[in-house]
């Protein structure tokens, strides 16, 4: 009995250790993160819907992009802090540990038709500020050489592997941004970029319009 218990004892502690063999696992040592050039990149990704998790998605991908060494840039719209969010959001926190990962914010503090005392014709006016930026940004990632790495101090005038263009399908939603602008941009990206869009309560009867065009 003693040594049945014993040997169940031990396989316990074999998974613990992750490894049918009794090995133990290794715990994996972070590397110096150097410019680096992705070798898959030039999807348009959409991230919608009434549930969470669309900003969080796009990080996730922007963290990993930059640990391998790309460069990656955030542009966030209508987002900003308020007493009932964030002052200060803790994604700008996260982002800013990581070499090649910028970030900027278009909008201010509130939400766009919220009750909260935002200003809606100053979201407006941001939101379109934000655009004319997001398309700037697509032209100089089209005159950079995306095949290669990029200086990850760089501005993302320089050019970027990726851009993520957080929130933008809310200011589609609410009318802040039209379709047709919308697929003019995604259709002047270079063939390297990832481009990333999140957000949408609204934006379901638009997405057919948008996406259908790039089968």
């Amino acid at each position: 009995m003693s040594e049945d218990t014993h040997a169940s004892d031990e396989s316990d502690e074999t998974r613990v250790d992750g490894g049918t063999d009794g090995a133990e696992a290794e715990p994996l040592e972070p590397q110096p993160i150097e410019p680096a050039a992705p070798e898959e990149f030039g999807l348009v990704q959409a991230w919608w819907g009434d549930g969470k998790g669309k900003t969080t998605a796009a990080l996730g991908m922007g963290f990993r992009a930059a640990g391998h060494g790309y460069r990656v840039h955030m542009l966030q719209f209508l987002k900003g802090g308020t007493a009932s969010v964030e002052d200060v959001r803790g994604e700008y926190n996260a982002v800013a540990q990581f070499p090649g990962f910028s970030y900027e914010n278009s909008g201010h503090y509130g939400w766009h038709r919220l009750p909260d005392g935002s200003d809606d014709e100053r979201h407006e006016a941001n939101a379109r500020a934000g655009f004319e930026r997001a398309e700037k940004l697509v032209e100089a990632a089209d005159e950079a050489d995306l095949s290669g790495p990029l200086a990850l101090d760089g501005p993302p005038e320089d050019g970027c592997h990726m851009l993520i263009l957080d929130e933008i399908l809310y200011a589609l939603g609410r009318g802040l941004v039209s379709a047709g602008e919308l697929i003019e941009l995604i259709e002047a990206k270079p063939e390297d970029l990832e481009l990333v869009l999140t957000g949408g309560h609204d934006v379901v009867p638009v997405v057919p319009e948008l996406f259908l065009n790039f089968n």
